[in-house]
């Protein structure tokens, strides 16, 4: 199976946070934007919106600082994770992250970070603007390239 990854596309989202609402539901039963596991950074007086999510780095800097090895990759999705029975809470995992995307919830006493919704993201099933997508790499290398050949055709162009 092809290694697949969240994208992000901040100019489709219009920070509804919606996707922050299922992941929270989905993982804790409730809706409370603070116990999800992508969080939508937001320049209101700009207008731009940005989910930020675990990038599942393939050399994860949690995974290196973790003291106790609780942070592993899953051998199916290929995804950072935490095994909460080894986690200390020492939360060094937490200031490693460069994107922040490792959380402490302190109501449980413990890091958590996006698990993909083993293989089904939730986040990705209902942003109804598709600003979060859920696929392989080379399909996002493909995209970008597109991208980037429109942009080097506009600018040669002018």
């Amino acid at each position: 199976m092809e290694k697949k990854l969240l994208t992000i596309n901040p100019d489709k989202c219009t920070g509804c946070r919606n996707c922050e609402l299922v992941c929270s539901v989905r993982h804790y039963g409730v809706s409370n934007p603070s116990l999800s596991r992508i969080q939508v950074v937001k320049w209101e007086h700009i207008g731009i919106y940005v989910p930020m999510s675990c990038q599942q780095c393939e050399d994860a800097p949690c995974q290196e600082v973790c003291p106790k090895d609780a942070i592993d990759r899953d051998g199916t999705l290929e995804s950072v994770v935490i095994n909460q029975d080894l986690c200390i809470g020492c939360k060094m995992c937490v200031v490693a992250c460069p994107f922040g995307a490792m959380r402490w919830n302190s109501g449980r006493s413990h890091v958590f970070k996006c698990d993909l919704c083993d293989g089904d993201p939730q986040c990705v099933r209902f942003c109804y603007t598709q600003a979060v997508d859920y696929q392989t790499a080379n399909k996002v290398s493909s995209v970008r390239m597109r991208q980037a050949a429109g942009n080097l055709a506009k600018a040669t162009r002018r």
